[in-house]
Formats: C-alpha cells, sequence, structure tokens
C-alpha cells in the first residue's frame, strides 16, 4: 500500500509538473509574442524621425513606474490574500457563496481612493521636485491616475485569473493586448491621425482601464467569478490571518516595488536631461525585460499549484519547482543575455535609433545581470509568499529599500543614469542572497546543482567566442551570424548535456513535429 501510495504521490507531482510546463510554455509563447510588439513600439519610439527622448521617456517608462507605485500602494495586500486564501474559499464554499474578490476589489479601490487623495495634496512636492529636469511630468500629472487605477483593477483580477488556470488569457492580455493598444496609438500618431502628443499620452492612460473592463467581463459572461456580498464563513474563520498576511505582504511588496522604480524616479528628479535620461535608462530596461519573459509565464502558472502544496505540506512538490524553475529560468536567461550584450551597439546603429541611445548599453549591462541573478535563483519569492512565512516578503523587502534608496540616490548624484543599475545589481545581489539561505535554513531547500554551474560556464564560453570571432565586424548580417554561432554552442550544450528535464521533452516533440524523427 505504501508503495502504491508512493507511485500515485509521484504520478499526481508529474501531473502537476506536466501542467505548469504547459501553461509556462503556452504562456512564454504569447509573452513573447507580445515582446516582439513591445520591441516594435520600442523601436517605433526611439527611431529618428520619430518621438523624442522625452515624450518616450514620459509615455512608456515614466507613466508605468508612476502607475506601478500607485498600485503598490492601493493593493493593500489583496493579490496576496488571493494567493494564499483562494484554496480554502475553493474548498469551503461553493463558487456563488465566495466573497472573495467582493473584499479584494472593494479595499483596493477605497486604497486607490487613498492614493489619489495623496496625490492631490501632494502635487506641489512633485512640482518642486521634478519641475527643473522633467516639466512634461508635471504637466501630465494627473493623467497618471487613471492608468494607475487600471493597472491596480487589472491585477486583481489577473490574480484571480491565474487561481482557476486563466494564466494564458491573462498573459495575453498584460503582453500582447496592452502592447497592440499602444502600437496602434503609436501608428496613429505618427501618421497624423492623432494630431499631437496631447492627445496621444491621454488615450494612453486609458489604456489598463479597457484591459480591466475585458478581463472582468471575460470573467462575468463565463461565471468565473461571482461577486457574492455576505460576509462567508470562511472569511470570518480566517479574518485575522487575512488582515496580519495582507498588511504584511503589502508592506513587504510596497518596499520592493518602491525600490525596483525608485532609480526612474530619481534620474527624473535629479539627472540632467531629467526625461530624455529617463529615456535611456527606460531603453535599457525594456530591453533588459526581455530576459524576464519565461518568468512571467512560470510564474503565473506556478502559483495556483505552489498555494496547493503548501495547504497540502507536499514539499517535495515544492522543492521540485523550485529546483526546476531556477535552471530552466537561468539557461534561458544567460542565453538572452549574451545574445542581446553582444548585439547592443549594432543594434541602435543598424535600425537607426538616435545616437543617443547608446549610452543604455551599459546600463542593460548591470540590468540584464540583475535579471540573471534573479531568475537563477528560481520561485523563491512566490514559494515564500505562499507559505506560511509569507511576513519574511516584508522584513526582507525592509533590507532592500533600506540598502536600495540612499544607494540609488547617491550614485545617480555622482554617476549619472549608470548609477542606479549599478546599485539595483548590487542589491538584489542581497536580497535573493538572504531568500536563498532563508528557504535553505527553513526548509533545507536550495535551487542550484552542478547543471546551475555548467550553463554558466556554458555562456561565458559562447560570449568568449563570438567576441573573439567578431569584435570587429559590424553590421546586420554579422548580428546574426554571431546570433548562430552563439546558439549553435549555448543551446547545443544545454541539449547534449541534458541541462534541462523540460527541455528534453519539448525538444523531442519539435523534433517529431518537424518529421526529422519517427
Amino acid at each position: 500500500m505504501r508503495k502504491i501510495a508512493h507511485l500515485c504521490g509521484r504520478q499526481i507531482l508529474h501531473g502537476y509538473m506536466s501542467t505548469i510546463r504547459r501553461q509556462s510554455i503556452v504562456s512564454s509563447g504569447i509573452i513573447y509574442f507580445g515582446f516582439v510588439l513591445g520591441l516594435l513600439n520600442t523601436y517605433l519610439f526611439t527611431r529618428e524621425g520619430g518621438f523624442s527622448p522625452v515624450q518616450y521617456g514620459l509615455a512608456n517608462v515614466t507613466f508605468m513606474a508612476w502607475a506601478n507605485i500607485m498600485y503598490s500602494f492601493a493593493n493593500l495586500g489583496m493579490q496576496a490574500y488571493i494567493y494564499k486564501f483562494f484554496p480554502y474559499y475553493k474548498d469551503n464554499l461553493p463558487s456563488g457563496k465566495n466573497d472573495q474578490m467582493v473584499w479584494a476589489l472593494a479595499i483596493s479601490t477605497m486604497g486607490f481612493l487613498m492614493v489619489m487623495a495623496g496625490g492631490f495634496i501632494f502635487k506641489d512636492l512633485v512640482i518642486r521636485k521634478f519641475g527643473a529636469h522633467s516639466e512634461e511630468l508635471v504637466i501630465y500629472y494627473y493623467w497618471i491616475f487613471p492608468f494607475g487605477f487600471g493597472l491596480t483593477i487589472y491585477s486583481l483580477l489577473e490574480a484571480y485569473a491565474w487561481q482557476i488556470k486563466g494564466s494564458v488569457l491573462t498573459n495575453y492580455l498584460r503582453e500582447v493586448q496592452f502592447r497592440l493598444f499602444t502600437t496602434i496609438l503609436i501608428v496613429l500618431f505618427l501618421t497624423g491621425f492623432i494630431k499631437n502628443f496631447d492627445l496621444f499620452i491621454k488615450l494612453y492612460a486609458c489604456t489598463y482601464l479597457l484591459l480591466a473592463l475585458t478581463l472582468g467581463a471575460w470573467l462575468v459572461v463565463n461565471k468565473k467569478i461571482h461577486l457574492h456580498f455576505s460576509i462567508s464563513r470562511v472569511t470570518k474563520k480566517f479574518l485575522k490571518k487575512i488582515g496580519l498576511m495582507a498588511s504584511l505582504v503589502w508592506g513587504g511588496g510596497l518596499v520592493f516595488n518602491i525600490a525596483n522604480l525608485f532609480p526612474i524616479i530619481v534620474i527624473a528628479a535629479v539627472v540632467p536631461g531629467g526625461l530624455a535620461s529617463v529615456a535611456v535608462f527606460g531603453l535599457a530596461q525594456n530591453v533588459a525585460s526581455i530576459i524576464q519573459a519565461p518568468q512571467r509565464g512560470i510564474i503565473s502558472a506556478s502559483i495556483g499549484p505552489l498555494s496547493r502544496a503548501w495547504k497540502d505540506k507536499d514539499y517535495e512538490k515544492i522543492n521540485r519547482v523550485y529546483h526546476r524553475s531556477s535552471i530552466n529560468q537561468l539557461i534561458f536567461s544567460i542565453g538572452m543575455f549574451v545574445l542581446i550584450w553582444i548585439n547592443f551597439s549594432d543594434g541602435v546603429f543598424t535600425f537607426h535609433l538616435l545616437k543617443g541611445y547608446l549610452d543604455a548599453r551599459y546600463v542593460f549591462l548591470f540590468l540584464g545581470l540583475i535579471r540573471v541573478v534573479d531568475m537563477g535563483t528560481g520561485l523563491n519569492s512566490q514559494i515564500i509568499g505562499t507559505s506560511i512565512f509569507w511576513r519574511f516578503d516584508f522584513f526582507s523587502g525592509l533590507i532592500l529599500l533600506g540598502l536600495m534608496l540612499p544607494m540609488s540616490y547617491i550614485m545617480a548624484k555622482h554617476m549619472g543614469v549608470r548609477g542606479p543599475a549599478i546599485a539595483d545589481l548590487i542589491t538584489m545581489c542581497i536580497y535573493n542572497g538572504i531568500r536563498y539561505f532563508f528557504l535553505f535554513r527553513k526548509f533545507k531547500m536550495q535551487p542550484f546543482t552542478f547543471k546551475s554551474l555548467y550553463t554558466v560556464l556554458l555562456g561565458v564560453a559562447g560570449f568568449l567566442v563570438c567576441h573573439f570571432l567578431f569584435r570587429s565586424n559590424h553590421g546586420f548580417l554579422w548580428m546574426i551570424l554571431r546570433t548562430v554561432v552563439f546558439g549553435v554552442i549555448y543551446l547545443g550544450g544545454v541539449v547534449y548535456f541534458h541541462l534541462s528535464e523540460d527541455l528534453i521533452p519539448v525538444w523531442g516533440t519539435l523534433i517529431k513535429r518537424l518529421g526529422l524523427k519517427k
């Protein structure tokens, strides 16, 4: 019987991993299509004869940073509340009696009203701090609020959709539809249908509201969500735990997001050039985000299973998710980082971007390494956030904030736009190191194996070969040749050494569908 139970457990675990892998692959495909649109948008924003750096810095960088800060204040821990307690509501209530989303939406809406009140009260402070270097931010200050409110509501609906295995749709809306809206607005602006930038930025401010309405309508029409306004027995039973968990996770998420977004704010405030310098940082940040695309798909597919695994005390499943998320993300992040780095300067010249964006290359170096570190350490944040030790999010976030804010400000004053990127790298290494040792000490879980080391060595070897072979050659064809040579070395090594359990099944399926193997 014990053997049968063990085999059943293994089959269930395999099923969970297959589900995560399948949803991650589909989501990653959608996300990468979105990134293609994002790259197109970035090109249209930054090419010669298009938008000015100030306009790009305002629309595509500053609006997003401020909206995320508004969301961080306004959500009041409701996203974490959905992640952690959804299984309890689902297991103990019929769907029509589930009041979780009513509480989440109502509390976050009240939170955003407080954000708006604070925005009106402190507007004079914003004018004093940003008026000198970033005048356009002051002009369009109030239009950030609808953008931030749309992001807040969408993020809550997205968290709920992840729990009901709707990650594919939500990733489409966030990664593809949002960028498609932006592409349409850019094309209309460049072709003269939108007569001026003033109208463009006001329409852009409404894009996340459209996404929230779309996702909300889908959930209602398909009867995936029920707005039950009576207090359920689950809410009554866990009310104190919900309040404590939400407040601490909210605090931890708030300081984490402020720390991540503070570089953009401080560059706009103190670096000469203001929003033009923000545009340089933003280009590097957008390019670096390409590295992170699979992480979003893996997180959205893993949150539900991790929440369930902690509830069921299935530590084997958690550890397996931890290991496989680490090696899969490390393989991808190193490969993409090296490919972008060896082709960055040629990309600026080949695609006729404004020459000032060459300064983004070394900003990308540090931001790209941050993505490698963050992805290589696996789903540590999600594992901690869905466990009973979610309080640790708050305390580790305080450490991050305490290091990040002064370091970013000082380095921006003395080093310009590169300074905050270097500060980010230092503090994120410390932050992920703290999380690594926490999980190792509490549960004896750590994500690394010798395969992790082999992956790093393969990336270094591929970079060195391409650097010494092609360092004197420039142009589009040489970019393609560098990419092919690095791909052969790196991907060939990954497959040959079987560095990922998930890559081999995908590779086998691809070979069969191409007709290369029966």
